[in-house]
């Protein structure tokens, strides 16, 4: 079966658009990307995505399919083999632990963007319970799930790439108090589709944004996160 023409439309700090990328490339699926500027968008972008925001995924230049979630069901259906569970209840728990990484996504942004101390330490006690019931679910052989790849796996990973990059004593994620994540990351960091997933410049653009923010989480993360790109951390 040939395949669709697939054009992503991104920006480059977008967590939900990258799993959408680790999926496409973790199945070899030939696609062209467009980056936008989610603050000024374009009008073709705006006339065809019904939210506003990114991922948005064009197919064969007339169907549009919006949220990452989804996009990333349809590439899993349109090349096998599949990357969810055989069973029905297995692919509902993929499901809602998929639901679940995505709410954590936007507790890191929060955490990533807290305009004072309170609401820091707030968002960082929530985000340290998510994480708690992530590390109860994870495998880690090697996989979220077991021995296999799957959807979940590609959801969780821009998560723990940005814990990983963005540093401080007082960050959620401590890798010692979550030795299943750890040990899941540690293996799913390497992959070439995880790796390749976000531009080269990302820690750097990653440190501009933080830098860039008003109030009291930016700041002190973009030092944490400069202090690590000086000290040559991953």
């Amino acid at each position: 079966m040939s395949l669709p023409h697939l054009h992503l439309v991104s920006f480059p700090l977008c967590p939900f658009v990258q799993r959408s990328v680790i999926t496409l490339k973790h199945k070899s699926i030939p696609f062209e990307r467009t980056y936008i500027d989610p603050s000024d968008p374009p009008a073709w972008f705006r006339d065809r995505s019904p939210t506003g925001k990114v991922p948005l995924l064009i197919v064969d230049e007339d169907t549009a399919l919006f949220e990452s979630a989804v996009i990333n069901e349809y590439l899993d259906e349109i090349s096998p083999p599949r990357l969810m569970p055989d069973k029905p209840l297995g692919r509902a728990q993929a499901r809602a632990w998929i639901a679940f990484a995505s709410d954590m996504i936007m507790g890191f942004h929060r955490w990533m963007t807290a305009p004072d101390e309170e609401t820091f330490r707030d968002a960082r006690n929530e985000a340290a319970k998510g994480l708690t019931q992530l590390e109860q679910q994870c495998r880690a052989e090697p996989f979220f799930m077991g021995s296999d790849f799957t959807l979940l796996d590609s959801t969780v990973a821009p998560l723990l790439m940005r814990y990983d990059l963005v540093r401080d004593p007082e960050s959620p994620w401590q890798p010692e108090r979550f030795p299943n994540l750890a040990r899941w990351w540690q293996h799913v960091s390497q992959l070439p589709e995880v790796r390749e997933s976000v531009p080269e410049d990302f820690r750097e653009r990653l440190g501009k944004r933080l830098s860039a923010q008003e109030g009291f989480a930016g700041p002190r993360l973009a030092g944490g996160l400069a202090a690590g790109l000086a000290a040559g951390g991953h």
